[in-house]
């Protein structure tokens, strides 16, 4: 074979022109499934971000009144629009959603009042609280990839499923240990609803769960200092709790607690109003108590020098009534006192954690009034027989001078007794000089936030955490020492409270006025 033949035949120039032409095919169908399925892709993205807007727009509704369903449908179907611009189906570029207003959960858009969408039964627009949207499917048709046989997308859809989640505001960071889970509980909604009016230890200086004392976190300045400005101030700086999903605070310092006491006008060391932060812990306008003050004008009152007991305080010694004879049975002043099962000494109280609401009103009555019989203080207040601390504190704010016979009374009336010593129901201008608040603020009225700890295995700091429920309480005493020994009454580090109600019920009347609440609609899947 001559050289040019041969040289032709052992030539590999152009070889890869066969093989790229082989390949084309491939390459095609690749960069065409490649694109079709970014267009697909990309619609199934514009579905669901219209089913996440349209679940969230509904949930807004669910307000618990009449035609909130119907309010949240039109809200999902019309009150926002979703354009969809990779569906080419001749549709058009809307996103459609069915308008459907009945509180039911069949159809586009379906209503439920659990969480766990475990209802049964049919649902009204004050059961509603969860909110799942459907949208109309759309088809993507591929352009590309007809050469591997697939020519669209099929119908595709989207749904959320959205509820309306809340946080609470300006409250102090406080939390209390459910008093009515039992030993071995599971169940993280075990319930608790304390009768209104009865005595409630709050805070006991004991641990309910490991590491825990009673506060949550604040998330405004670590430290002890910042829980007492959140614990203290007029406006609470700490930021919004979630309600159900706060994070506990682990250990326990008494000196916190005298942030409480500025709520009775009690400043301790000249005042106990943490002043780095620029806050204000005002006194409420009735912090009548069981403390007496060495001056009359209270320039001296602090718990260093000057707020004490009596001389003859309320010191039960048996869980029962003073006599009604009075005398010198009778205290020489009195607070507010708590449970008769908790006003006893430590050691022989009868009541838990949770008292029963029976007090010593007549005594009550007897010794800052005058009034002898429970006929005489129910016909002057125009109170009931079993009348609350908390309602007597409201009487007491509306009538803060009284005569009862020939001698004015009340909370606007100092008390003298033997030694130099006076007894204050409204603030004594103490050696803080703070003034009540002015902005209508209940400052002896907190939320707190009731947990099941041993559901929870709650030890140390806790995030993510669901209350049973938020309780409104009265602060029905400062934290002090009283007695000692055996006949310890109450240490520095108990706090005293009554119950009110549930937070935002509007229990008693009116709501907290010091407590905000925020709904805002989540994605839950």
């Amino acid at each position: 074979m001559s050289g040019a033949p041969k040289a032709l035949l052992q030539s590999t120039s152009g070889a890869v022109a066969p093989t790229v032409a082989l390949s084309l095919f491939g390459l095609v169908a690749a960069g065409g499934i490649a694109f079709d399925y970014a267009r697909m892709a990309s619609l199934d993205s514009e579905l669901q971000n219209a089913a996440d807007q349209a679940a969230l727009a509904a949930a807004t509704q669910l307000d618990g009144q009449t035609g909130a369903c119907s309010r949240a449908a039109s809200a999902a179907s019309g009150l926002i629009r979703n354009d969809t611009r990779f569906a080419n189906d001749g549709g058009g570029y809307a996103v459609t959603i069915a308008n459907e207003a009945a509180c039911d959960r069949t159809g586009f858009i379906k209503f439920y009042k659990n969480k766990d969408r475990s209802d049964t039964g049919t649902l009204t627009d004050a059961d509603v609280h969860f909110v799942e949207v459907t949208v109309n499917s759309r088809t993507a048709r591929f352009a590309l990839t007809p050469i591997v046989s697939v020519l669209s997308s099929g119908a595709l859809s989207a749904k959320a499923y959205a509820g309306v989640g809340s946080a609470i505001c300006k409250v102090p960071p406080v939390m209390i240990c459910n008093p009515d889970e039992p030993v071995g509980n599971g169940d993280e909604n075990y319930g608790f609803n304390p009768t209104r009016g009865v005595g409630l230890k709050l805070i006991s200086g004991n641990a309910d769960a490991p590491g825990n004392f009673g506060w949550l976190d604040a998330v405004f300045q670590n430290g002890a200092n910042g829980l007492a400005a959140a614990l203290g101030y007029d406006t609470i700086q700490a930021d919004c709790q979630q309600t159900d999903g706060v994070t506990t605070k682990t250990g326990m310092s008494t000196s916190v607690l005298d942030s409480l006491n500025t709520r009775f006008d009690v400043y301790a060391n000249g005042n106990t109003c943490p002043s780095q932060y620029g806050g204000t812990c005002s006194p409420s306008s009735n912090t009548r108590k069981d403390l007496v003050c060495t001056s009359s004008n209270g320039s001296t009152c602090n718990n260093s020098n000057g707020f004490d007991v009596s001389a003859n305080p309320y010191r039960p010694d048996t869980v029962a009534a003073l006599p009604a004879t009075g005398g010198a049975t009778d205290p020489d002043i009195m607070g507010y006192p708590r449970d008769l099962c908790h006003a006893v000494q430590q050691s022989a109280q009868t009541c838990g954690t949770v008292g029963n609401g029976t007090w010593d009103r007549d005594a009550y009555f007897r010794v800052n009034y005058g009034w002898t019989t429970q006929a005489a203080w129910m016909t002057g207040t125009g109170l009931g027989s079993s009348a609350t601390r908390y309602e007597v504190y409201n009487w007491e704010v509306a009538h803060p001078s009284v005569v009862v016979g020939s001698t004015t009374r009340g909370i606007g009336v100092g008390q003298s007794l033997s030694g130099n010593k006076w007894g204050f129901g409204s603030p004594a201008n103490g050696v803080a000089g703070i003034a009540p608040s002015s902005a209508g603020v209940d400052r002896r009225r907190i939320s707190v936030a009731v947990l099941n700890c041993r559901a929870l295995t709650l030890h140390g700091k806790t995030s993510g955490i669901d209350p049973v429920k938020w309780l409104d309480v009265f602060l029905v005493e400062p934290s002090f020492v009283r007695g000692k020994g055996k006949n310890t009454y109450t240490d520095k580090k108990e706090v005293y409270v009554e119950v009110i109600g549930e937070t935002g019920s509007g229990a008693n009347g009116a709501s907290n006025p010091q407590v905000i609440e925020r709904s805002v609609p989540y994605l839950i899947e």
